[in-house]
């Protein structure tokens, strides 16, 4: 099922020019470039390992979750044709360096992404593994979320597609802001 990040980057590609919308997913994209490598060299095991250190991750990623749902939710709210156009989801200004940084904190602030890759890594690394082919690993999959949420935001971004989110701007916001309001609320309680 889409996580956050996803959820970030389709109804930001509506609101933003496509170029903006791209550089959400590269935000995501550069946290999975941290989260990637982590794994292969076992730091994550650290955050797995040490509990106030991964707890502080998650209050962390819960806090920020729950500041994009009451975003969206206000802007879903209280949004008009004319406040769509000048600005985001959740009211935030468009611009590249804007959209790089919400896609990385929604992805940095998510500690089941370091999991994920933990879990993924030990479940289909074996330990002899080259060094040289965990940093292909380490490098190919930031890259290929790259080009997925490329992809997406391009996808969202196109006239159609964007025409059909604008006129229902105000149900996704509100769904999404819904879905982020519960993830932050799982990630507050989970232990």
């Amino acid at each position: 099922s889409p996580g956050p990040a996803f959820r970030s980057v389709s109804p930001a590609s509506g609101a933003r020019p496509a170029r903006d919308a791209a550089f959400v997913g590269l935000g995501v994209a550069a946290a999975m470039a941290g989260w990637a490598p982590s794994s292969l060299f076992g730091l994550t095991v650290l955050l797995v390992k040490c509990q106030p250190l991964f707890q502080a991750v998650r209050l962390a990623g819960a806090a920020y979750l729950a500041w994009l749902a009451f975003q969206l939710l206000r802007s879903a709210a209280r949004r008009t044709v004319h406040g769509a156009a000048a600005a985001g989801p959740g009211g935030q200004p468009r611009g590249a360096g804007a959209a790089f940084r919400a896609g990385f904190l929604c992805n940095i602030g998510n500690p089941k992404a370091a999991v994920f890759f933990s879990s993924v890594f030990a479940a289909l690394l074996p330990p002899h593994v080259d060094w040289e082919f965990r940093v292909a690993i380490g490098v190919a999959l930031p890259g290929i979320g790259a080009a997925w949420y490329t992809v997406v935001a391009c996808l969202f971004s196109a006239k159609r597609i964007a025409a059909a989110y604008a006129r229902a701007r105000r149900i996704v916001d509100g769904v999404t802001g819904t879905i982020f309001a519960a993830l932050a609320g799982d990630l507050a309680i989970a232990e």
